[in-house]
């Protein structure tokens, strides 16, 4: 169906697309969204997709004939080669058992091995996983940073300990950092004891739909022994200014609600854009 931008826009309260995730609020646009679904399929990228980064094909893509609208809510579904089906739900909560519904009959009907609701709202859910959504701005000052260097400058003895970090920090993403840490930008690292203990990157930027510089999100972690010592904020800040010193408009962050990277995110003032929640079908 031809879904209708004036049926969407009221009921978006998180400036968040299908595909390509947060946005900044001034970047949705009915001319975006006509842009995601023309390449659904196709496996091509668009030029601002922050996941261009890591592979040549994209694999997420819509299900554009199975989108269901009116005025009261949208139904998005996604799909994606690894199996993973999703319908991210516009509109009020009581909408989601259709959701849940819509989900469940289209993962049976492509195999897929995982079936999810995605929705959006003002508050964190109680029961589903919620990350909140921030808009950092650049337009305030970033100092630099003492003790926090790249990866890359650091002495041999030092640069030799982030494959163990990494694997001690592998639910955070960074083993598959270190795979590809020859090409990507700059990793930021903590170093207590003579080894690497916390870490944040790679610092790239792009430019969004509507031009502005966006810092990239980034992986980040310290491990778990290091933690309480304000390493993490060091390598937060220093990764801010490390975005102001490169042209960085914003950056959007994703946060698990409550978990120790939101609490950190909001004691530095970064601005609230809504909860993305999922749940499993």
């Amino acid at each position: 169906m031809d879904l209708r931008w004036e049926l969407l826009r009221p009921v978006m309260c998180v400036p968040y697309f299908p595909t390509l995730g947060p946005l900044h609020p001034e970047a949705i646009s009915a001319e975006l969204l006509a842009e995601v679904f023309a390449v659904a399929g196709t496996g091509e990228f668009l030029p601002h997709d922050k996941d261009r980064r890591w592979s040549d094909h994209k694999d997420e893509y819509v299900l554009v004939d199975a989108v269901v609208q009116d005025q009261a809510r949208t139904l998005i579904p996604t799909a994606t080669g690894r199996g993973i089906l999703r319908v991210h739900l516009y509109g009020a909560r009581e909408h989601r058992p259709e959701a849940e519904e819509l989900a469940a009959k289209l993962a049976a009907g492509r195999d897929a091995s995982k079936a999810r609701v995605v929705w959006f709202q003002d508050a964190a859910d109680p029961v589903a996983a919620s990350t909140r959504v921030q808009l950092r701005t650049f337009d305030q000052d970033a100092p630099a940073v003492e003790g926090i260097e790249a990866l890359g400058q650091q002495p041999e003895a030092i640069r030799t300990t982030f494959p163990e970090f990494a694997e001690k920090l592998a639910g955070e993403g960074f083993v598959f950092l270190h795979s590809r840490i020859d090409s990507v930008g700059p990793v930021l690292v903590a170093v207590q004891d003579e080894r690497i203990v916390g870490a944040i990157g790679p610092m790239e930027t792009m430019a969004d739909p509507i031009g502005r510089r966006r810092l990239l999100p980034q992986y980040f972690g310290v491990l778990p022994e290091y933690r309480g010592l304000g390493l993490g904020r060091l390598l937060w800040r220093s990764a801010m200014h490390w975005g102001k010193g490169h042209g960085a408009d914003y950056q959007l962050l994703q946060t698990a609600a409550g978990g120790a990277s939101d609490r950190l995110c909001q004691s530095e003032g970064v601005a609230d854009l809504g909860f993305v929640c999922t749940t499993s079908v």
